[in-house]
């Protein structure tokens, strides 16, 4: 019995392929469902069952597509209102995949419908669990999704339900989590990349604690969430659309000109040094990284006009798949090419890019504004003496907070401090990027409040 992993680092996501003889199981696909397919094929496997461990928030699922496209039973909890027919199953019923079978359990406290999958052999020998958003590695899911309302009972459920998992199913059981490769479905962040029931024990929180410390310390380590999270569920239960991967419409110079002129959104796919370099003036840049999808999903403004601008049609097509995971999929047009040739008549914007090295220069040198885009709890445990603190995900409504003067914009590592100084550049304010890991701010010399 083959299990093998799809990773979707960019989200902290994994899904997964269970091959046997011929036959397939998916568990909790990703929406560009290509990628699972090609997998198939190269194990040889007919897909026969496609299951969810819940109604994601993160992600639009590929799971519904991928039933329909491969004439495979379609299996997801039952309680949550869905607009499509599907396989509802409750704890206790078993999947049966002929040569192996899945016992559902319910699991709740990611969602309250939310289930795990034990994978077992002819004989019902447990193999592997598949946890969804409940036990992580380290870790386990967030439970503040559904709103505040449910909360507590939810941290209560998830103690109880990464317990059960521990009690009915043998130590050496290995994990296979959905969630907590960096995803913000993680209510904290999680360890390693593999692991067992017996190494759980040692190590997760609602192992090691009591009931109550673990419901008040996962509560109170909550941080915010992505805002395209709210939309994730409604079309995850609508059932999505089938993707649609086709290029979009080119765009040339004066059609650009005139999108970021009407306030559109023109996000400037390429390196962060690369955008401060030279960019044209309105533009907003996101480097396409891992991080890439998750803020500008963000920050986007739920179904504004999107445009996008990029070195190869490869990197366009790159940032379109990454997007239709969170249902943006209509986007408005690509310019695609060397950015000098893509300007028009105009002249490109630069900024300067330091590091906390020049940080501390420019510190001895005059009066500058140091603006910290990492998130409260981040700022909490360590800051620079006298830097404002706005996070990212605040800062497009909070620009008129940042101090007049020359902003220093930083955040852990450059990622997010580049798509402020970018925001900051649009508004026409002299902004330097510290594209820098914070750690350097202590070894340098600068103030630093613990």
């Amino acid at each position: 019995m083959d299990i093998a992993i799809i990773e979707t680092s960019s989200l902290g996501d994994r899904s997964y392929l269970i091959s046997h003889n011929g036959t397939a199981v998916v568990i909790d696909p990703q929406r560009d469902i290509d990628r699972v397919q090609d997998l198939a094929r190269h194990k040889n496997a007919a897909i026969t069952h496609v299951l969810e461990t819940h109604i994601h928030n993160d992600y639009v699922t590929g799971g519904l597509e991928l039933s329909r496209t491969c004439g495979a039973e379609y299996v997801v909890p039952k309680g949550d209102s869905v607009a499509y027919h599907r396989r509802a199953v409750i704890d206790g019923d078993i999947v049966d995949a002929g040569f192996m079978s899945l016992l559902v359990m319910h699991t709740p406290g990611h969602t309250h419908h939310h289930v795990s999958y034990v994978l077992r052999d002819h004989t019902a020998t447990p193999i592997a669990v598949f946890t969804g958003g409940s036990m992580l590695y380290g870790s386990t899911g967030r439970t503040d999704l559904l709103g505040s309302d449910h909360t507590d009972e939810l941290t209560h459920a998830q103690f109880h339900s990464v317990r059960r998992i521990v009690a009915e199913l043998p130590p050496d059981t290995p994990i296979y989590p959905t969630h907590g490769f960096g995803s913000f479905c993680s209510a904290t962040p999680t360890s390693g990349e593999s692991s067992t029931i017996a190494e759980q024990c040692a190590t997760n929180p609602a192992l090691t604690q009591d009931e109550q410390t673990y419901v008040d310390e996962l509560i109170a380590g909550l941080s915010d969430y992505p805002a395209y999270y709210a939309h994730m569920g409604v079309i995850n239960s609508q059932g999505p659309a089938p993707v649609d991967l086709s290029i979009p419409a080119p765009v040339d110079p004066h059609e650009l000109r005139q999108r970021i002129d009407a306030g559109e959104w023109v996000v400037d796919l390429r390196m962060r040094t690369a955008f401060a370099a030279g960019h044209i003036s309105g533009s907003l840049g996101f480097e396409l990284s891992t991080s890439f999808v998750t803020y500008l999903g963000w920050l986007y403004e739920w179904g504004a006009p999107l445009t996008l601008i990029g070195e190869s049609a490869d990197q366009i097509a790159d940032a379109q798949r990454e997007l239709v995971r969170i249902g943006i999929d209509d986007l408005s047009g690509a310019a695609v090419g060397d950015i000098h040739n893509l300007v028009g008549d105009d002249k490109l914007r630069t900024y300067e890019v330091s590091d906390f090295a020049g940080m501390v220069l420019a510190k001895n040198d005059r009066n500058i504004v140091v603006l910290d885009t990492r998130q409260q709890g981040e700022f909490d445990d360590s800051h620079i003496v006298d830097a404002v603190n706005i996070p990212l995900h605040e800062l497009p409504h909070r620009l008129h907070e940042v101090p007049t003067g020359e902003v220093w914009v930083h955040c852990a590592s450059g990622y997010r401090s580049s798509i402020a100084a970018s925001l900051l550049d649009r508004i026409d304010r002299q902004v330097v990027l510290v594209d820098d890991d914070f750690e350097r701010a202590v070894t340098v010399g600068l103030d630093i409040k613990p």
